[in-house]
């Protein structure tokens, strides 16, 4: 027998009524489905009328909003579902994919995202001085939690700017700051201070994730990677695992293959030039990781890729 699927808690009416706003302002600022920059530094707002499978994407450390709509996010074999009642922050530029859900041109996805600049909760940090975010060792860099009225508030008092372009230079820097103070509040901030604070193991592994997303197609030696991040071997395999959900292998591994797919799409490369441009040497070798993680060879994927287009 088949059990009835619990349903969503709703939103209460001052949160709901804020999300309408949002939405609505989202929806006003986006005339097409897409991605687009606005004339906040670091705000992004988004529309998409289409269901879509998993795209690969590097991602820059971000706060995710969804007014309208969900989405799942995979990182590694690890899965995070972000709505209007959950807000997603990645803490660390990785690899990961996302899909939308339950989407129609009647009722598109509306989210933002705001960029976050790990100098910023540095800066943040040392001009206002404790503020009672726990210290414990940090999981991982991308974590999900519940969306509360404040922060829905500044939110939405961030993207009414975009109304008002001469409030911007003004008003906007101090509303992120909000923001940012309100993340290192919450549950999980502590994995955004973990990250700022130099003297931490999060913080280490942070600077060896980002020296792989910069030298990916280099071979990959792990002493010398740990000699970057100043950890030993096996901290950095235990903590990077932790953060990542992958072993730096593996997350080399990601970073090769969404790189060469997005060559061989974007450019025209074929496979052996693709595989060879992000670092592989054994053009078979290429060819059966590239089978594995996107279920078939390169050929036969780009095909299914450019007939969804």
């Amino acid at each position: 027998m088949s059990v009835p699927e619990t349903p969503r808690p709703a939103l209460d009416s001052a949160l709901e009524k804020q999300r309408v706003e949002l939405a609505d302002l989202i929806t006003r600022h986006t005339q097409q489905d897409g991605s687009f920059e606005t004339r906040i530094k670091a705000l992004f707002v988004s529309r998409y009328s289409l269901p879509s499978d998993f795209s690969p994407s590097l991602p820059k450390p971000a706060l995710c909003v969804m007014a309208q709509g969900n989405k799942e996010v995979r990182l590694g074999d690890e899965y995070f579902a972000y709505d209007p009642l959950n807000y997603l922050v990645v803490s660390v530029s990785m690899p990961i994919s996302g899909r939308v859900l339950e989407v129609s041109a009647e009722k598109p996805i509306l989210a933002l995202r705001l960029d976050i600049d790990p100098v910023e909760i540095t800066t943040l940090l040392s001009e206002a001085g404790p503020m009672g975010v726990p210290s414990r060792p940090a999981g991982c860099g991308l974590y999900v939690e519940p969306l509360d009225l404040p922060m829905l508030d500044a939110l939405l008092r961030l993207t009414r700017l975009l109304d008002t372009p001469k409030d911007i230079a003004m008003l906007a820097p101090l509303i992120r700051r909000e923001i940012l103070y309100r993340l290192l509040r919450s549950p999980q901030g502590y994995r955004l201070y973990e990250i700022a604070s130099e003297n931490s193991q999060t913080h280490r592994v942070s600077r060896a994730i980002s020296w792989l997303n910069d030298h990916f197609e280099q071979p990959l030696r792990i002493d010398s990677l740990a000699r970057e991040a100043n950890l030993s071997v096996s901290t950095l395999h235990h903590r990077f695992k932790a953060m990542t959900a992958m072993s730096p292998l593996q997350y080399q591994k990601q970073l090769r293959l969404n790189e060469a797919r997005r060559l061989m799409l974007s450019e025209g490369l074929d496979a052996s030039a693709a595989g060879y441009r992000v670092g592989y040497e054994s053009a078979s070798q290429f060819s059966r990781e590239y089978s594995r993680q996107f279920g078939a060879p390169p050929a036969r994927d780009l095909a299914r890729l450019r007939r969804s287009l």
